[in-house]
């Protein structure tokens, strides 16, 4: 369900926006427009759908129009032409009575720099907004201190901004955008001002919350390592427009211009390829059911001295090996319950391959890659661990 929908979105600065918006269909460039009309293009036909309880990152160089994009959302800037839909409905006709709703009830906001009152303590910073609305002082307080915890706060919550780190600071501005539970977060540049280890930190625990409260979440930023680390999807964007949306995956493995090219060439691929990606189907599989002559048949076949063992349903039950099938045969049984090992390596599709290096490198066997269920996916062998790393596809040169 798509709970944002973006249409032919516009944001036009300047006095003849009807005129730059014709020079633009024509083809011509942000640059020209501007030199033409003295009109500048913020956003330029922007279209994407955001889903309830995604976190949508929308990542470009300063000047892209990112930000301005972001402020359209709940109205701080008003767009020029198009569409903005949430739940259906769309912002852009609002009354202001309305939109005011919108953003108090349905909308919280996270901005790069704090903006935190000095002379509020950190509870009071976090429920000011409930204070606005007429919520009494026990509901805003326990709502706010709940909240608090739920960001790793305790204990702070009559401390002075002042007396907080950067870090802390914008955990307080993230509580005071949950502490009315909105449906949507938007969080603009919310790290970018805070140090390497304390913004992986932060980045860390948006992906936690993220699986407790399963927010819609729309991610600014310029930093592609983050965007490829939060992102469920990516729109990447360059002078107003956007140029490609898809999943991390599909940014950094099928970029598709010259543009997303540059920004995901010296990417770190072991950081966000998944296991999923490089499986591959078993080449050989048997059921408990079968006897040793089979497993020892299908492994002479596809020249491989181990196969899995699943059950009829394709729950994994473990491994054997070709020599302790030869060893059954030799002794006149027809079960291999016996002989059926636990499998020393699973991970599930999700597990990205810097975390399948350490396995991959000691495992004897193919790794299994499994779902929550223990059914057998596919499996993960050394080679493809290290094509996945250098970035070759299916079909490249083994070589």
């Amino acid at each position: 369900m798509n709970q944002i929908e973006v249409s032919n979105l516009y944001k036009i600065f300047g006095h003849h926006a009807k005129k730059a918006l014709e020079l633009s269909n024509d083809g011509m460039t942000k640059e020209e427009i501007l030199e033409k009309t003295g009109n500048t293009i913020g956003v330029n036909d922007a279209s994407f759908n955001v889903k309830q309880g995604e976190t949508f990152v929308v990542m470009g160089l300063s000047g892209s129009g990112k930000s301005t994009l972001i402020r359209m959302l709940n109205r701080l800037i008003e767009p020029t032409y198009g569409q903005i839909k949430v739940k259906g409905e769309d912002i852009v006709q609002m009354d202001k009575e309305r939109l005011r709703h919108l953003r108090r009830k349905q909308m919280g906001m996270v901005f790069q720099n704090f903006g935190l009152l000095p002379h509020r303590n950190v509870v009071r910073n976090v429920y000011y907004g409930l204070e606005i609305q007429g919520v009494d002082l026990e509901t805003r307080r326990k709502k706010a201190y709940e909240v608090l915890e739920l960001v790793g706060l305790k204990g702070y919550e009559e401390s002075l901004p002042s007396e907080l780190s950067g870090g802390m600071k914008q955990r307080v501005g993230l509580a005071r955008a949950l502490v009315s539970d909105p449906d949507i977060l938007l969080m603009d540049e919310a790290f970018s001002a805070l140090d390497p280890l304390i913004k992986k930190n932060m980045q860390d625990e948006l992906i936690k919350l993220q699986m407790k409260m399963h927010k819609t979440v729309i991610f600014i930023t310029h930093d592609l390592d983050e965007a490829l680390k939060l992102g469920d999807r990516i729109a990447v964007m360059y002078n107003g427009k956007i140029v490609q949306i898809g999943t991390p995956e599909q940014i950094l493995t099928n970029p598709e211009n010259d543009y997303v090219r540059a920004f995901v060439e010296n990417v770190d691929r072991s950081k966000v390829i998944k296991a999923e990606s490089i499986m591959k189907k078993p080449l050989a599989v048997i059921e408990s059911k079968e006897g040793p002559k089979a497993a020892l048949r299908k492994m002479d076949k596809e020249e491989i001295s181990s196969v899995f063992v699943t059950n009829s349903d394709g729950v994994l039950k473990g491994i054997i090996t070709a020599i302790d099938a030869k060893e059954l045969i030799d002794e006149g049984k027809r079960s291999i319950k016996t002989i059926i090992q636990d499998v020393p390596h699973t991970t599930s599709p999700d597990t990205i391959i810097v975390d399948l290096l350490p396995m991959a490198t000691k495992a004897e066997y193919p790794i299994a890659v499994v779902d929550e269920q223990n059914h057998l996916l596919g499996v993960v062998v050394r080679v493809s661990v290290l094509a996945g790393i250098r970035g070759k596809r299916e079909g490249d040169s083994n070589a």
